[in-house]
């Protein structure tokens, strides 16, 4: 097999940050725009204190997911900067890199810092 010199890299993230991810965006979008449909009463203490805070922090959470939205968008692009200074130059790798940082924040992101194009692997 051939090996490479770092410019195609990418991991994808584990399915544990992308269910849990796209799970509370989804929750947090859900609580912010449509909270009728989310069955609060089901849900236990949880419910009870996702409606406490529907009902008395409406804004607060409206300014949360924005805020959730505009790290994840900050993120996205310093992925697009270490894709750079990482070496990695295959355009579909840093689109990669790029959207699935945007969708999956941090848990990309780190898997993008640890990589270390200098270092050669142990096996």
């Amino acid at each position: 097999m051939a090996k490479s010199d770092g410019c195609d890299y990418f991991k994808r993230t584990s399915l544990f940050w992308i269910v849990s991810v796209t799970f509370g965006m989804g929750y947090l979008a859900c609580m912010v725009f449509v909270p009728e449909r989310i069955p609060f009463q089901h849900l236990g203490p949880y419910g009870t204190f996702c409606r406490y805070l529907v009902d008395n922090y409406a804004g607060v959470l409206s300014k949360m997911w924005w805020a959730a939205w505009a790290v994840h968008v900050f993120e996205a692009w310093f992925a697009l900067r270490m894709c750079s200074n990482k070496g990695i130059t295959n355009t579909s790798a840093r689109c990669m890199w790029c959207v699935q940082t945007f969708l999956f924040g941090f848990a990309s992101l780190s898997l993008l810092l640890k990589f270390d194009p200098e270092r050669p692997k142990q096996h």
